[in-house]
């Protein structure tokens, strides 16, 4: 099963990055030949997803080692240092998907040609960026795999951009059919900086995850839920010490519990086990480790 698990994630990034290459390289040549500032700047973002993309194939191939003695959590940590890293190169797209808008918009004037295979190139990537940011969002929701949950999120915010630039690019044939609405011919920056908006508003959210995963932040509400699981087990007097952290895929839960100092340790080891299932009822994936305390009433009280 593990096998299994771990072939399927590497399959899902590796033909991200076929694909990613293959969007790249056909925006780069659209995008200079036409002089449409929209499609280069599809294509840098699609540059960077074949950088973020070679970033998950390396973090799903790292993430799935089992743990070792220097990593005794496992090498689930590098998926969520993954979204993060993919983040930034988001930002960094955008940063310079803006400044160039500005420019043309502003103080350099740029003949777009909105071209026949402008418009099929764009159609074409919206296409494949449907299908992989489908297959990703699938394993990642599958895996519990934020690495391919980010990929999934960089084809998926091209489908929206690559719209932005059509739409640009339909403004522009406009203008040259109505010189008065000569205004237009500034819609392909103006899509530009709608691209830019998209993927910071979109990038934003997964980067504040990713972050919280890093510095081992729990799941809202998770906490009392576990509390009252545990405490409805017959034998367990209270449940304390909750502690939760995210790796990855992984989940780790400590607690806990008191019990009566008088059962046996046979009673109180199957009483463990218990509440151990009772948790991975409410979190499946948890690997979780009980404490088990006597209960002193004087202490207590």
């Amino acid at each position: 099963m593990k096998i299994f698990k771990a072939h399927e994630k590497m399959y899902a990034a590796a033909t991200s990055v076929a694909a990613a290459i293959f969007l790249t390289a056909l925006k780069i040549v659209v995008g200079i030949t036409t002089g449409s500032l929209g499609i280069l700047a599809e294509a840098a973002h699609s540059g960077l997803d074949l950088v973020a993309a070679l970033v998950t194939l390396i973090a799903v191939k790292i993430a799935d080692r089992p743990a070792d003695a220097d990593h005794t959590y496992g090498h689930g940590k590098i998926e969520n240092l993954s979204a993060l890293f993919e983040t930034l190169l988001l930002f960094i797209t955008c940063a310079w998907i803006i400044r160039e808008a500005i420019e043309r918009l502003f103080f350099t004037h740029v003949h777009v040609e909105a071209s026949p295979w402008a418009f099929l190139v764009m159609g074409i990537s919206i296409v494949l960026d449907y299908s992989r940011s489908r297959m990703l969002y699938k394993a990642a929701e599958k895996y519990n795999s934020q690495a391919l949950e980010a990929d999934a999120l960089h084809f998926h915010t091209d489908i929206w951009s690559s719209s932005v630039v059509i739409l640009g690019l339909v403004c522009i044939k406009i203008g040259e059919f109505f010189p008065s609405l000569y205004f237009l011919h500034d819609a392909d920056a103006v899509a530009a900086l709608g691209v830019a908006l998209i993927v910071i508003g979109v990038s934003t959210k997964l980067g504040i995850r990713s972050i919280q995963a890093l510095i081992d932040t729990a799941p809202n509400g998770m906490a009392g839920c576990i509390k009252k699981k545990v405490e409805g087990i017959d034998g367990v007097i209270d449940c304390h010490n909750i502690r939760i952290r995210n790796s990855g895929a992984d989940v780790f839960i400590d607690v806990h519990v008191h019990m009566s100092g008088r059962v046996s340790l046979a009673k109180a080891h199957s009483l463990t086990e218990e509440v151990e299932k009772a948790i991975q009822t409410l979190e499946p994936r948890a690997d979780v480790t009980v404490h088990p305390e006597p209960f002193n009433k004087k202490e207590n009280s």
